[in-house]
């Protein structure tokens, strides 16, 4: 029998499938849960077990980890008489790896302890491929004691794992990455709209670049994105959307001026407008290139 907790995991979506996939790898007993059927198929097949409801996935585990869009399905799966507070066991540890809103995970915290259920909030950074690889940077809000019982199930996913404060500290974290990283797509996509108009071999650019100072995850993960333009998503535009009001409303709430991020967030918003939100967030070189006269 194995000696590692059991896993409820709740959301199986781009990132959610291949984390609790890799959990399975690692010897960890899955349960999980999500509404679409062909996603608990998978995770069978992989050799998990499919729930039919939250209160079912939860209700024997150890640690339920959730990893759903946003903060109004944290919610929905959270609270409720068929939610996870009501349906887990006292002593369970909730991992919510969703990125939300900072306060959502803090009131969670603070709701889940009346059940005598323990909270982290770990938002992860990567995309898919980074799920897939089990090689995400996991970004950790929370009581020390609890993530450092949490820290052989995220070495099983990511290779950087950081606690960085209380309760809410990983969603405030991952709003900064997903800041950085859109303004960083942003910026790569100008350079690619402006390497072509000047008649640059791109793949050849984009291979120099690469490799000095302006070289960046970002720009090894999308390079063939902007090459083939490939925007199947890993991270949809939709999403992105979501954090960048997420990032922009918390920086407001501090007092932080985020005029390069006020004005990505405005692009996201308008690629999202014209009806690109189920593509990669690399679809950010559509909007330069409608911007520059340019093919889309």
């Amino acid at each position: 029998m194995s000696t590692l907790p059991k896993v409820a995991w709740i959301g199986l979506g781009i990132m959610g499938s291949p984390m609790s996939e890799n959990l399975v790898k690692a010897g960890y007993d899955v349960t999980g849960h999500t509404l679409e059927r062909e996603k608990l198929d998978r995770l069978t097949a992989a050799g998990g077990t499919a729930a039919a409801s939250v209160a079912e996935a939860v209700r024997d585990a150890d640690v339920i980890v959730t990893m759903v869009p946003a903060s109004p399905q944290v919610e929905a799966v959270a609270y409720g008489p068929d939610g996870i507070l009501e349906n887990a066991r006292r002593g369970a540890l909730l991992i919510d790896m969703s990125s939300i809103t900072p306060q959502t995970s803090v009131d969670l915290a603070a709701a889940a302890r009346d059940k005598g259920i323990r909270v982290l909030d770990a938002p992860v950074s990567g995309g898919e491929a980074g799920a897939i690889e089990a090689v995400l940077s996991i970004m950790v809000g929370g009581d020390q004691a609890d993530f450092d019982e949490a820290k052989p199930l995220f070495e099983a996913l990511g290779k950087t794992i950081v606690r960085c404060g209380p309760h809410g500290s990983g969603q405030t974290v991952k709003a900064a990455n997903q800041l950085i990283v859109a303004v960083n797509i942003q910026a790569c996509a100008e350079a690619v709209v402006f390497l072509e108009k000047s008649g640059v071999d791109l793949a050849a650019a984009l291979d120099v670049l690469g490799g000095g100072l302006a070289g960046s995850t970002v720009l090894a993960r999308k390079k063939d994105n902007f090459l083939k333009r490939d925007f199947t998503p890993g991270f949809r535009i939709d999403l992105h959307h979501k954090d960048m009001g997420i990032v922009t409303d918390a920086a407001r709430t501090v007092d932080a001026a985020l005029p390069v991020g006020a004005v990505v967030a405005q692009l996201v918003a308008s690629l999202r407008a014209q009806g690109d939100g189920g593509l990669d967030h690399s679809a950010l070189l559509r909007a330069v290139e409608r911007l520059s006269g340019a093919r889309v």
